[in-house]
């Protein structure tokens, strides 16, 4: 074996043969050479060079950053050496406090009947501004929670008109370059802290079975402020009115807030959201208009959920020269509220002093046989109980889910868990398969996923890992509320919104995870103050609404509800996210696109973003 040779093909060829291929040979290895040499010196005129790459390592380290060179691959030579970064312009100093859909110039030209000209009314595509709103002159990031709930920066927010107004109500002080919040209402002058104690003496707030609150004319939102330490959150609305800036407070307080009111459509929120609806002197007409109002209140409220009235008519017996109102006519009104309140088969439960708390039924199995005997509003039947975006309100009682039994205390749609299991326990329109697509398995999936990524977010951005560096967080997509949930041990709290475009209505379990959000069309604006968030994040928004509207009206909005230094991640195909980054160059944000959490071969990838600070000029400029 050891003098075996193998055979060769050459070996076999003629002398005339291995000359011409030796010939081919000499003749390839030239081509080579000359042409690696070309290669070399029109690179050396500008490209790159044989130092550099030859400096390349061999090997590379463990990761550090997610962040990658796409350019070069999803842009054609042309467009990386003559594209030109279009600068976005900024608008005037007066636009800073610009609400586009709550444009109080645009409200004069709706009826005033039922308040419908304080409702959303949006700039057509025409009128909508295309300029960076402006944050005013020595804005200041804001005081961090939980410092935050009790002073804010003046210069965030200069207006001083409800420290006049309201003086003797301890909404608000202001002293010297700052705001400060007593905690003060007009119905709870010794503190929020001590009137919900007051409450908490007529139901439970301690035992986790009441976690979402909504706060109708909410002022400073000090009610929803002083929840928190209760670990009941609340979504506290009012409308853009002659109380300026209450919502724009309440949120520089890192309180959750929106602009709205209820006139003539219903509230941006799913059927039974809501643990406790609460109105303090909210100056509301709920028994006028055949009860619409506590209709709607009645749609947004759980299953055994409570509705909680205080001042006007409440205890008019003797507060009525205070109110400056008649005998008969606050008997009168609390009349109708009692009367409407019987009619959507409500139980009072107490009224001690000025506060008085009314219970809404489990189910409607003892309301539809008694419909007819007690004057009832009739069921709905021609509107989803969930769809809630431009949505009129009707005076038709929203049905509650059929149960199986016939015990009045059988909870229709399925009982909650008390909270914080509620946040990980399986939402009852899962269980029960009313959400097409969306099963047991997908939420615990989906649940788990998002720990992963918001783990990965915090790698790469080092704000949104700092506690209190954030307090008010927005998602634009959010789903089944994973993000929020997986941030949950955090002092923050997420504005969860589900498109009205998504293919599935997963409000509802958001809300019965324990958390809030709202709907939203992102064609148009957020019912919002400018500078609302210091973080926002969209998961495969700009896929979504791709032949819907224009990128750059999306991205405008999101500047605008930005705070300046701000933060926002979007998860999106790269091929999109390399035409947002092109808007985004020109807005004064930072930005760089970073691999998904499972690798670089993954299409969908992170870009992480964070918006410049600035401001208007100085007055005298």
């Amino acid at each position: 074996m050891a003098n075996y040779r193998w055979p060769s093909k050459l070996s076999k060829l003629s002398p005339r043969a291995k000359q011409t291929n030796l010939y081919g040979v000499i003749i390839v290895t030239i081509l080579c050479a000359a042409s690696y040499s070309v290669g070399i010196w029109k690179n050396s005129r500008g490209g790159i060079s044989r130092a550099s790459l030859t400096s390349l390592p061999c090997t590379f380290p463990n990761i550090t950053s997610p962040i990658l060179p796409f350019t070069p691959r999803h842009t054609s030579p042309s467009e990386t050496t003559t594209a030109r970064v279009v600068q976005i312009p900024s608008c005037g100093v007066e636009f800073s406090e610009y609400t586009p859909c709550e444009s109080v110039s645009r409200s004069l030209s709706f009826p005033r009947d039922r308040l419908i000209y304080r409702e959303r009314h949006c700039p057509s595509k025409d009128e909508i501004l295309r300029c960076r709103i402006p944050a005013p002159y020595g804005y200041s990031v804001p005081f961090r929670w939980p410092e935050s709930r009790d002073v804010a920066w003046f210069a965030n927010v200069p207006h001083t008109e409800l420290t006049v107004e309201k003086k003797n109500q301890n909404w608000v002080r202001y002293e010297k370059d700052r705001f400060l919040f007593p905690g003060g209402g007009t119905m709870f002058p010794r503190g929020a802290d001590a009137y919900i104690g007051e409450i908490g003496r007529l139901i439970n707030l301690k035992d986790g079975s009441v976690r979402t609150a909504i706060d109708t004319g909410c002022g400073v939102a000090s009610f929803g402020a002083f929840l928190m330490s209760r670990n009941i959150v609340t979504m506290s609305f009012a409308p853009r009115d002659t109380h300026e800036a209450q919502v724009q407070f309440a949120l520089e307080r890192g309180v959750p807030a929106i602009l709205g009111v209820l006139a003539s459509i219903r509230l941006p929120f799913p059927a039974r959201a809501f643990d406790i609806a609460h109105c303090s002197r909210c100056l509301i007409p709920w028994g006028q208009y055949n009860g619409t109002y506590l209709i709607e209140v009645d749609r947004v409220l759980r299953p055994g959920g409570y509705w909680i009235l205080s001042g006007p008519p409440i205890n008019w017996q003797r507060q009525w020269r205070g109110w400056e109102r008649t005998k008969d006519d606050l008997n009168s009104e609390q009349s109708q509220i009692e009367r409407v309140a019987r009619s959507l088969c409500w139980k009072k439960l107490a009224q001690r002093e000025d506060l008085a708390v009314w219970q809404k039924p489990t189910n409607h199995i003892h309301c539809k046989r008694n419909l007819i005997a007690l004057r009832r509003p009739p069921f709905c039947h021609r509107t989803q109980p969930d769809h809630a975006w431009y949505t009129k309100l009707e005076q038709c009682l929203t049905p509650l889910p059929e149960v199986t039994g016939t015990e009045i205390k059988e909870v229709a749609g399925g009982k909650l868990a008390r909270w914080p299991e509620r946040l990980n326990a399986v939402p009852p329109r899962i269980k029960s398969g009313s959400l097409q697509g969306i099963t047991v398995d997908d939420f615990v999936s989906n649940t788990e996923t998002w720990q992963t990524r918001v783990s990965y977010y915090k790698i790469f951005d080092q704000q949104l890992a700092e506690t209190g560096r954030y307090r008010n967080l927005l998602d634009m997509n959010a789903y089944l509320g994973g993000f929020a949930s997986a941030l949950v041990d955090d002092p923050v709290w997420v504005m969860n919104v589900v498109p009205v475009e998504a293919s599935v209505n997963t409000l509802g379990v958001i809300y019965e995870r324990g958390l809030i959000g709202t709907y939203q069309n992102w064609c148009e604006a957020m019912s919002t103050y400018p500078r609302t968030y210091d973080f926002i994040h969209a998961d495969s928004v700009f896929s979504l609404y791709k032949h819907r509207c224009d990128m750059e009206d999306i991205l405008l909005e999101m500047d605008r509800i930005l705070r300046p230094k701000g933060s926002v991640i979007i998860r999106d195909d790269i091929d999109v996210l390399t035409k947002v980054k092109k808007v985004t160059d020109g807005m004064q944000w930072e930005g760089r696109i970073g691999d998904h959490e499972k690798g670089p071969l993954e299409r969908e990838k992170i870009l992480f973003l964070v918006k410049e600070y600035w401001t208007a000029p100085a007055p005298d400029q």
